[in-house]
């Protein structure tokens, strides 16, 4: 049908009215998406590139070099060495599995290194750096930086890995490092973000570990870009951390590597005190192991052998172990009798053998007893019965005072591990860890070292120092701190009467050089360097009356672990007293045939800076002493002209 005019017109007109529509509503979107793109590049356009950055540009942690240690002559005790390595990005790496396996092919890497290398990718953010291989070859990191564009997130790169070039001469002094664990991280209040790099190696002994903060320095950062396949394509900017503060002890490398070689194969600890500043010049453990095992990772059969080892290598016995000290302790009971004023140094106490007391019946060490004994002639004896007497008229309060006054049942400010208390006992003490009084017999035990005395070989020779000097030296094992000297341990006068104190060095005197001192076997014959000692044996086992009465057993025919333990402590030169030393051999038997022998030979060796003459010894023993020193395996040590960082 054929439409009108007026129709054809109404169309025409409905058609532009919609065009209308539909091109205004197009200009519209067009004005929204142009003015949202004109916010976007203009008014937006800075947080917009800074996230496109973000996409490209990676921030990575870097360590900074750990503070190095030195002895107090500028040797290296632990240094860093360098380390070529693998690590690997887990988000740059694409199929963690294919590129491990072409890795391998081109360097071997042990089963468990692989298997902890995928636990810890899976379970740290993406852009960590893992390590895989570490103490690679020139030639292997050379072959992995070769085919790097085929290894995505395979990283080699040098870093630095903990060394100690004294082994085990230090190993109980310097500690070591190791991972960063998760009981670690437990314990340690520090959000360090070090601590959060896979491995990260941390002090777990020693001064590495009572030194941590300061030896570890704080972190740096490294912008690298990376491309879609997550390599590196190059470094935008990098920022170094701090270096860890270096350290210098006050132990004397040359010293503490000869008090190792001769205590040998002993059980058995030594401690070397400076008496003018309280420098630990030495102070060892023995047997040792190489801290250099933890750095490395130590192998099941290395970490069995050393911890079902009988003589407990791992222990740091010279601060670590305590033991009853024996007759060493008599100089406490005599001081606390003369300063009390209860005691005349001539005053005499008769010696059978033995004293009844309270029904009980307590031996001296010498059967036949020592007759009439005085002050001086107790100690240079180690007359028993005499300090049986006398501990019963001052008591055991004022004998634990004076001990703690010289250095026993204190723990000593040193930053190594479990530094001990030791234990000076007095009445309050027992009513309030057993529950029960206090009795006489407990004081006559105390009085001659044994029962529930207990001392560490460092506290043997800080009582030594203070008894030497009349003052409260302190042992000091830091000399200084990136070259700021650490406050002296000299201490002040203990307020002790000079004229007592002088009674009590010259008995100590007469043990080393009289005839019938207890350690003469052991004497320093050079008349500059003679050392006034006292020697001492404890007890580790109850010898009953049967025992006594059919003969006591040799320590000789005991098992080892039932066999006394031997000490002996020393001050030399007498007449201008240097140093103060201590010795304690585990199960050793007597302290004048175990420990004095050793403590004179660590003596001479420190006063004369080296390896003493033959005339310092007396005459018939130079043989014997001169085939020992050339039996001696000792280190080459010559100190560095600088302290250069390595």
């Amino acid at each position: 049908m054929k439409r009108s005019g007026a129709d054809t017109s109404e169309s025409a007109r409905r058609i532009s009215r919609r065009g209308l529509l539909v091109g205004g509503f197009q200009l519209g979107i067009m004005g929204v998406l142009t003015w949202r793109m004109r916010s976007m590049q203009l008014d937006a356009g800075e947080t917009y590139r800074a996230l496109a950055e973000e996409n490209r540009v990676n921030i990575l942690t870097l360590a900074p070099p750990r503070g190095l240690i030195f002895d107090r002559n500028g040797v290296k005790l632990a240094e860093n060495e360098q380390n070529l390595r693998i690590v690997m990005v887990r988000e740059r790496a694409g199929d963690i599995g294919e590129v491990l396996a072409r890795l391998t092919q081109l360097v071997p890497i042990p089963p468990e290194n692989l298997t902890r290398a995928i636990e810890e990718m899976t379970s740290r953010p993406g852009n960590t750096k893992i390590p895989i291989v570490d103490r690679i070859t020139w030639e292997e990191f050379a072959r992995v930086a070769a085919n790097t564009p085929a290894l995505p997130g395979v990283i080699p790169e040098v870093g630095l890995s903990r060394h100690y070039p004294m082994q085990e001469d230090m190993a109980h002094v310097v500690g070591y490092v190791g991972p960063v664990s998760d009981y670690d991280l437990s314990r340690i209040d520090d959000k360090d973000p070090l601590l959060n790099i896979p491995r990260f190696q941390i002090g777990k002994t020693g001064v590495e570990n009572k030194m941590e903060r300061p030896l570890r320095g704080s972190a740096g950062n490294q912008q690298v870009e990376v491309n879609s396949a997550g390599r590196i394509m190059r470094e935008l900017d990098r920022q170094e951390g701090q270096a860890g503060t270096d350290l210098q002890l006050t132990v004397d490398a040359g010293l503490q590597n000869y008090m190792q070689a001769r205590l040998g194969n002993e059980s058995a600890s030594a401690v070397v005190m400076d008496l003018e500043h309280g420098n630990i010049l030495g102070i060892t453990s023995a047997p040792s192991f190489d801290p250099n095992l933890f750095v490395r990772g130590i192998s099941v059969s290395d970490w069995q052998g050393l911890n079902e080892n009988t003589f407990r290598p791992l222990a740091a016995k010279a601060v670590q172990g305590t033991y009853p000290p024996g007759s060493t302790f008599k100089m406490v009971t005599a001081l606390a009798a003369l300063e009390a004023g209860i005691v005349d140094p001539e005053e005499t106490v008769y010696c059978p053998g033995h004293l009844d007391v309270a029904d009980v019946k307590f031996h001296c060490w010498k059967r036949a007893g020592h007759g009439n004994v005085n002050l001086h002639e107790s100690l240079k004896q180690s007359c028993d019965v005499y300090y049986y007497d006398i501990c019963q008229r001052v008591g055991i309060d004022k004998i634990a005072e004076m001990a703690r006054k010289l250095g026993l049942g204190i723990r000593h400010d040193l930053p190594l591990s479990a530094v001990a208390r030791g234990l000076a006992p007095d009445k309050a003490w027992k009513t309030e860890t057993r529950g029960e009084d206090w009795r006489i017999g407990d004081t006559v035990n105390a009085s001659i070292g044994q029962g529930y005395v207990l001392a560490s070989p460092m506290q043997l020779a800080v009582m030594t120092a203070r008894i030497a000097t009349g003052r409260s030296i302190s042992p000091r094992l830091i000399q200084s701190i990136d070259g700021v000297e650490t406050p002296s341990g000299a201490g002040e006068t203990l307020g002790l009467n000079e004229n007592m104190l002088r009674r009590v060095r010259q008995a100590m005197y007469a043990v080393s050089n009289h005839s019938r001192g207890t350690a003469r076997g052991s004497r320093i014959v050079e008349d500059a360097f003679r050392m006034a000692g006292k020697t001492g044996t404890s007890q580790v086992r109850r010898i009953t009356a049967a025992e006594r009465a059919a003969g006591i057993i040799r320590n000789a025919d005991l098992p080892w672990e039932r066999r006394d333990h031997a000490l002996f402590v020393d001050f030399a030169p007498f007449d201008n007293p240097k140093i103060a030393v201590s010795v304690v051999v585990e199960h050793g038997g007597g302290g004048s045939t175990a420990a004095a022998p050793i403590a004179r030979d660590i003596t001479l060796q420190a006063l004369y800076n080296g390896t003493p003459p033959l005339s310092a010894y007396p005459a018939d023993q130079r043989g014997r002493i001169r085939t020992q020193q050339q039996n001696m395996v000792l280190r080459d040590i010559v100190p560095p002209a600088t302290n250069d960082r390595a």
